[in-house]
């Protein structure tokens, strides 16, 4: 029968153009319609043959099935672990946020309850001038007073005519004029006679430096520190209760060797301003080279010696021009110096002078120093960190070194009159001589409002963490301030009796504290942690009358307990 004839076999020209539905579910080629018209297709043999190709296409479907359903499965399994991580991201993110936030409410907690507690104790009685008992002018001074003061000032501490008023953190070394020499301990260790250059060998002569005498101290930096005591008591009795107003280091001469560059630095001035008048070429280059290094100063950022690359290279330029380049008088640098130095084998400079020019820059560098701590670091003392540097290394260019040691003395001879407590002078604050002691200062006759006190001493206590804790182990230069000056200017102050406390040192001794802790306890270890405690818990304790500055420093201590973990009251 010519309807029983086999199917035609399909040729590709036959076949379905292929979609996405062959793609995604392969299958054999569907019959050609035309096989649906044989009558073959019912045939016994057919059948099997079709119930074959449906058995094949059922499972083709299902298996196609369960794939995109595992598909799907898959696809929800990563779209909930995406959103459980999105999830847990966020849970981190405002715990971090909450944690920040209950530590910066616990700070201004703590700085809340501090400040109330100042304000409760800022309301004292204005002492009465006729209330403390009468002070004999021995009992406020290790050394004999002018005689031509001191009679009137005789149970009136605060009633000083203001000739008078010359800062006591010279009281034993004042330069008398029309020649006098200088009185310390009955020896005359210098002297300024009205020669003609007022640098001549016999006017400046350095005293021959001893070490200070000392006690051991029950506090932990009485051992291995140089820590200056109480001055003697006098031998003029006076009442038990009196404190006194002025309290220096007795027959300290490297003190007294301080107040005597001060004042040798001054007399440099007039000297360069005399070499100027017969030299207008030296005037023009000096006011530019000191404007150089003040601007230079002023532009230092916060960050390390790589951000201030450019005003630390232009402050070395200025000192090398100075040093080598402008031509000026030569003068002997013993005078700026603390203590005698001797020749050194292989130094650059052995000579016994110097430049005047360069010796003037140096003056002009330390000054702009302390300006810029001032200025800068009483707002923000993290920004005494760059200065810190900037001083630092410039004072230990090898091109400035003067028989293997830097100059560095001028800048401590300056700090030794600017923040007198460093360097354990002590005075009540309460007082005109005592507020001179302690370098409060003056502007037109008056002092100076306490609050702009207390800035630029929070700024000239930075300055001097900054530049003493320095770490010179990795680098062949040696600190031109080490850290053991840090040591004992912190022991001085936390060694003063009660009844000679006062608030200026609480304020240097917080800015000397505050972000430095790390860095001291790098220096000093366990041994630092028992001097923080001394700082920080001990020393306010003690103060006989709660004030501001005092509470600083145990707000200063909760402070460190907070950021560090460090727990210095419960040592």
């Amino acid at each position: 029968m010519a309807n029983s004839s086999p199917p035609r076999p399909h040729t590709a020209t036959t076949s379905p153009a292929p979609n996405w539905r062959h793609t995604a579910f392969p299958m054999s080629d569907p019959p050609d319609i035309s096989d649906f018209l044989l009558e073959s297709r019912n045939s016994p043999e057919a059948r099997p043959r079709k119930r074959a190709e449906a058995q094949h296409q059922h499972d083709r479907i299902l298996k196609a099935a369960l794939h995109v359903f595992d598909l799907h499965q898959l696809a929800e399994a990563q779209r909930e672990i995406e959103e459980a991580e999105k999830q847990r991201r966020q849970r981190v993110a405002e715990e971090a946020k909450r944690i920040e936030k209950e530590r910066q409410a616990k700070i201004k907690q703590l700085e809340d309850e501090a400040r109330l507690a100042a304000q409760k104790a800022a309301p004292l009685p204005k002492p009465v001038v006729a209330a403390p008992p009468p002070v004999s002018p021995s009992a406020q001074l290790p050394t004999p007073p002018p005689p031509p003061e001191e009679p009137k000032k005789q149970g009136q501490p605060k009633e000083q005519a203001p000739a008078a008023q010359q800062p006591t953190s010279q009281p034993a070394n004042p330069f008398a004029k029309d020649g006098a020499t200088l009185q310390v301990n009955g020896t005359k260790p210098s002297s300024f006679g009205a020669a003609a250059s007022p640098f001549g060998a016999p006017s400046l002569s350095a005293p021959k430096l001893t070490p200070p005498s000392t006690q051991p101290s029950p506090s932990p930096f009485g051992n291995g520190t140089s820590a200056p005591t109480a001055p003697a008591k006098p031998t003029t009795a006076t009442p038990a209760t009196a404190a006194p107003a002025v309290s220096v280091p007795a027959a300290h001469p490297e003190l007294e060797r301080h107040i005597t560059v001060h004042k040798n630095l001054k007399e440099l001035r007039k000297y360069m301003a005399q070499q100027a008048k017969a030299n207008q070429a030296l005037k023009n280059r000096m006011g530019d080279m000191r404007r150089d290094i003040r601007k230079s100063f002023g532009q230092l950022t916060s960050g390390g010696l790589r951000e201030n690359r450019i005003p630390v290279a232009r402050i070395v330029a200025t000192l090398t021009a100075g040093l080598k380049e402008v031509p000026s008088e030569m003068m002997d640098p013993t005078q700026f110096v603390l203590a005698p130095r001797e020749p050194v084998e292989g130094a650059l400079h052995n000579e016994d002078k110097l430049p005047s020019l360069y010796l003037y820059l140096l003056n002009v560098l330390s000054k702009a120093a302390i300006s810029q701590f001032v200025n800068e670091s009483s707002a923000d003392t993290r920004t005494a960190e760059a200065i810190g540097q900037a001083v630092v290394k410039v004072y230990t260019e090898a091109d400035f070194l003067w028989r293997g040691k830097p100059m560095i003395d001028m800048l401590v001879a300056k700090y030794r009159v600017v923040c007198p407590v460093l360097f354990g002078v002590r005075g009540n604050d309460r007082m005109e001589r005592g507020r001179a002691a302690v370098g409060w200062r003056k502007e037109d006759g008056r002092w100076i409002p306490e609050q702009l006190h207390i800035d630029r001493m929070t700024g000239l206590g930075a300055g001097f963490a900054a530049m003493t804790l320095r770490d010179f182990s990795r680098v062949k230069r040696d600190s031109p301030w080490p850290p053991t000056a840090y040591w004992t200017a912190l022991a001085q102050i936390v060694n003063t009796p009660p009844e000679e406390m006062s608030d200026t040192q609480c304020c240097v001794l917080k800015s000397m504290i505050a972000d430095n802790e790390a860095r001291f306890l790098g220096f000093y270890g366990n041994a630092g942690v028992a001097a923080l405690r001394c700082a920080l818990i001990d020393f306010p304790a003690r103060i006989p009358r709660t004030s501001a500055a005092s509470e600083t420093l145990k707000v200063l201590a909760k402070t460190i307990n907070v950021k560090t973990g460090l727990d210095l009251e419960n040592m």
